[in-house]
């Protein structure tokens, strides 16, 4: 059993809401955002100094142990990789591009750079080792005109590398070197002395300096460049710290997969540690079948205090605590909340997970969403209040503004505040695009009251508006709430769906099977999927699930009539999914097309309700 007696000190929001005179909501809490630092690496100087013993992040090496660096080794080596970067003149205008994925070397690096105002951006690995033609890796490099490489081997990236970036880019790396091309060692550079233009680069560092580049996933075109400002980092930290309070008298320890090139674990998590004096065990795992055995076995080893996943690997390893002790009493040991994002979570998820934390934890473990995007820092709206189901999005952090526009029947969410990015680099119409006339940020998201005229309990995701699409019948349907409902009613047989139907007399879906559970239903683990998919009692429990979903359902914007699996994985490549497992509702359906047909035929693949659950 856990040791904790009681819940984490949070946050106690007072949250106030006027209206426009054309229906508009403004939401905000009535306390101010407290003072924050003018850059990041303050943070990494204050700790160096007050806690230098103290890991500040770790990683298994090649014999599979923990490598681990304290604060004072991690600030000796980012000021000296700093003084070689100014060596390189590396600067906004020839920034530092990282192609290999989450690594001691890669944060080093990263911190290295935007401690003497140069911007680095982490470009998923996938672009350089999963793509055939590397056409966002040569849009990114188009944008942003690198003056350095970095990458931790250089064999697996030089292919991509020798492809598309200038030979006279030189490449830092810990291993290997690619011919034809300068090749840096970073244990060279680290050892470089540092000098007074460090502190002197340093110093002219502050609020409105780009500390680095995000690139949003470009599921829906070329990846766009995401301007991120020591403003924004800082004081998306101090709303942060202001919400998980209880970071502020224990330092967080996380044990986190997700990809640093997207903002969740990149500025959310990353930057946590360091604000707050914390410790980063990089998970070597993902929720993937295969690769999540190096999550179990991290997490055998090491209790975090807050956790982050998405919904999909919550489900794997909560099948793999039914049977693992060691797992489940070390996960819990000093958990004070876990929080999901990337997908909607279905509720099966959701109770098997409260469920086991209430075992392990007296009066369980917060399990909670929030609501954000790589524009606004993340973090901006955040829900801590105990729910009995997945959903609730929360009231908005401290400086935070949430502007909701009537749109029909829909309430877009728009945002103010100063962790709201000043735009894309070098796009001008692009950042005007984005934003309106007030200077809200739009997400192009609805939201809507989780009770009406009451914010204070907080909203609830309502749908991407180029999501949704009208039937043939006018009817417009609102996807994201569909998919999420349509996921719960597949009764954990599905890990995510995407709708059809646009420009038809029904609605349809693609199913994406949850393996697991549907090997533990026929009990046979070693099928080919295939011939799963296909087996009798698949398709009868399918089909049962579907005909109650059809008698649960209000209309025919909100009832899906047919559906069939999606066999074959869903492709980064093409936009359908990014490497942090978010699906591209339009890029499935542009890309499987055929599978959307044979969805409104007579294909055997396709699934039916069972007549008499449906009558």
């Amino acid at each position: 059993m856990a040791d904790q007696a009681r819940g984490p000190a949070l946050w106690q929001p007072e949250v106030e809401m006027h209206t426009g005179p054309d229906g508009t909501f403004y939401v905000r809490q009535k306390a101010p955002l407290d003072s924050y630092p003018a850059r990041m690496n303050e943070r990494l100087l204050h700790w160096a100094e007050t806690e230098p013993s103290r890991v500040w992040m770790a990683q298994r090496g090649d014999d599979g142990e923990w490598q681990r660096v304290t604060y004072s080794e991690a600030a000796a080596k980012v000021q000296s990789l700093a003084q070689a970067f100014i060596d390189l003149r590396l600067s906004a205008d020839r920034p530092l591009l990282i192609l290999s994925g989450n690594s001691i070397s890669h944060a080093l690096v990263a911190l290295a750079a935007q401690h003497v105002g140069v911007p680095s951006a982490a470009i998923a690995p996938a672009y350089s080792l999963v793509s055939s033609d590397y056409g966002k890796l040569r849009d990114i490099r188009d944008q942003l005109e690198p003056g350095l490489l970095f990458v931790e081997e250089a064999a697996p990236f030089a292919p991509a590398i020798t492809a598309v970036f200038d030979p006279s880019v030189p490449v830092l790396t810990t291993k290997g070197e690619i011919p034809g091309r300068e090749t840096l060692s970073l244990g060279a550079l680290a050892a470089t002395r540092p000098t007074d233009a460090v502190a002197q680069a340093f110093d002219a560092t502050g609020p409105d300096t780009v500390a680095k580049f995000l690139f949003t996933s470009g599921t829906t075109g070329s990846p766009k460049a995401v301007i991120q400002t020591q403003r924004m980092l800082c004081s998306n930290q101090e709303m942060i710290a202001d919400c998980y309070a209880f970071v502020r008298d224990v330092p967080p320890v996380v044990v986190d997969w997700a990809p640093w090139n997207h903002t969740a674990s990149g500025n959310k998590v990353f930057n946590l540690i360091l604000y707050n004096g914390g410790t980063y065990y990089i998970d070597d795992g993902k929720p993937t079948p295969k690769a999540i055995t190096a999550t179990i076995r991290n997490l055998r080893e090491i209790s975090p205090t807050w956790y982050f996943n998405v919904p999909v690997g919550y489900q794997m390893l909560l099948d793999a605590m039914e049977t693992d002790d060691q797992l489940r009493t070390t996960f819990f040991r000093h958990l004070s909340m876990m929080m999901y994002a990337g997908a909607g979570m279905s509720q099966p998820v959701w109770d098997r997970l409260t469920a086991v934390a209430e075992q392990m934890v007296p009066g369980g473990v917060l399990l909670a969403g929030g609501f954000g995007s790589t524009e606004t820092g993340p973090f901006a709206l955040m829900c801590t209040d105990r729910q009995d189901r997945a959903g609730n999005l929360g009231v908005p952090a401290r400086g935070v503004e949430l502007k909701l526009v009537p749109q029909g029947d829909k309430l877009e969410a728009r945002v103010k505040s100063p962790s709201v990015t000043p735009g894309y680099w070098r796009n001008e119409k692009l950042t005007q695009e984005a934003f309106d006339e007030e200077g809200y940020y739009c997400f192009g998201d609805a939201l809507r009251f989780a009770v009406p005229g009451q914010p204070d309990k907080g909203f609830f995701f309502d749908g991407r508006l180029a999501e949704n699409f009208k039937l043939d019948t006018g009817t417009w349907v609102a996807v994201g709430p569909l998919r999420a409902t349509f996921t719960d009613d597949m009764k954990g047989m599905a890990s995510d769906v995407v709708i059809a139907g646009e420009n038809r007399d029904r609605l349809a879906a693609l199913v994406l099977p949850d393996w697991a559970a549907l090997r533990a239903l026929v009990g046979q683990r070693d099928l080919p999927d295939a011939d799963l998919l296909a087996h009798p009692v698949v398709r009868r429990k399918a089909a049962q699930m579907l005909a109650e979903h059809m008698r649960k359902a209000t209309g025919s914007s909100s009832r899906v009539t047919r559906f069939m699996f999606i066999e074959k994985p869903l492709e980064f490549d093409r936009g359908e999914v990014t490497d942090k497992g978010s699906i591209n509702q339009r890029g499935v359906l542009r890309n499987r097309a055929d599978l959307v047909e044979a969805l409104y035929s007579d294909d055997p693949r396709v699934i039916e309700p069972a007549l008499s659950e449906a009558q």
